[in-house]
């Protein structure tokens, strides 16, 4: 398939695009893949195009060892696009509960609904078609056509990166601009015509089972004759890298507010983390709190009466990373001997906790609570 864009190929590559003198990288990847690849998953080799669009939203951001189970489950809870179309926003959630990124879950549902009620539960079978979906990059939209109706798209994921920047030595940081079109349209030239959805699969398997980030398998490599990485000895070096990733860190701390045995909830409707999720009345500071001014705090918005609150316990604090964000959770235990009347606030004995989605941070502390 020829590339998109004009960006040129390595120079130590033919201008066939898909040679370095010696060797065919799609024959040896494919040869790897029949002779040696046993990675197991359960969608693999699946063609139902719902299943894979359910698969690659789940593994966006997520290991796969993390992302199995939820795709089993979403797949028993929701066998057919009607089916997660017509369930409520709160199942959905709970069933994505502790996956994180709640965005790819709302535009999941989202995308269920369209094309249940606009395509008659018809998935698009065109790349394009694919890709202007809600929630669907040019990465999920080549794996799904690719995988689905075996046409020639290439996934470029961070698998793909790796696994060409050593092989070849590329310089071009992947994160830039400049770089993602040229390794796109590197992707794009090497590209088994005839076996996309196969090759597709199996550079990503090698990728995340012998090109890995963090001591790759490089003796048993079948391209360790040919990598330049391998041959520089400097395969840590690959691939380069333009930009450091700023984390923001953030101190949260949730009130537990208990009254004759009812927790207060509510749910996080701003714009921000985990929207639409549930959580316990939130204090954000970027230094530590007294006793004293976490009750003034809470007061002030109303959630509960200071004259009738005592603080029982603190937790231990709790990390959650996101890409972009480090959040320190601690939960703070209070009893009340009057019961606030705060618009939005859920009061729930602890056993009717489990019925709701709360972030991930969460999970520990309420197991124990």
């Amino acid at each position: 398939m020829t590339p998109k864009t004009s960006v040129p190929v390595p120079k130590n590559m033919k201008k066939s695009g898909s040679e370095i003198p010696g060797f065919s990288f799609s024959r040896l990847l494919l040869k790897w893949n029949r002779d040696q690849n046993r990675r197991e998953m359960p969608w693999k080799g699946e063609k139902d195009p719902y299943k894979i669009w359910l698969s690659e939203i789940i593994l966006q951001q997520t290991r796969v060892e993390q992302g199995w189970k939820y795709y089993n489950d979403f797949v028993r809870n929701f066998p057919t696009i009607h089916d997660l179309a017509r369930a409520s926003d709160e199942k959905v959630l709970k069933c994505w509960e502790g996956l994180g990124y709640y965005s790819r879950c709302r535009n999941l549902l989202a995308t269920a609904r369209f094309i249940s009620s606009e395509l008659s539960g018809h998935f698009p079978d065109q790349y394009e078609a694919i890709l202007s979906l809600k929630g669907v990059g040019p990465y999920t939209a080549a794996a799904i056509s690719s995988f689905a109706y075996n046409l020639p798209h290439a996934v470029v994921d961070g698998n793909v990166f790796r696994v060409l920047a050593r092989v070849y030595g590329i310089s071009q940081p992947s994160d830039s601009t400049a770089g993602k079109k040229y390794f796109t349209a590197l992707a794009e030239k090497l590209l088994d015509q005839d076996q996309p959805g196969l090759y597709n699969q199996a550079i990503m398997d090698f990728g995340a089972t012998i090109c890995k980030p963090i001591a790759p398998l490089c003796t048993s490599c079948v391209f360790k004759k040919y990598c330049k990485a391998y041959q520089e000895d400097n395969i840590a070096a690959y691939p380069v890298k333009e930009k450091k990733i700023r984390v923001t860190k953030r101190n949260f701390y949730f009130l537990v507010l208990e009254y004759k045995g009812q927790i207060a909830i509510r749910q996080r409707m701003e714009k921000d983390i985990w929207q639409g999720l549930f959580e316990f009345p939130l204090l954000e500071s970027s230094a530590a709190i007294s006793d004293k001014a976490l009750i003034r705090q809470a007061a002030t918005h109303q959630w509960l009466h200071a004259d009738s609150a005592l603080i029982q316990s603190f937790s231990p604090w709790y990390k959650q990373q996101l890409t972009h964000q480090l959040i320190n959770g601690q939960f703070v235990r209070i009893r009340l001997k009057k019961k606030p009347a705060v618009p939005g606030f859920l009061w729930l004995i602890k056993k009717e906790l489990k019925r709701y989605a709360f972030p991930r941070l969460f999970r520990e502390y309420l197991e124990a609570l």
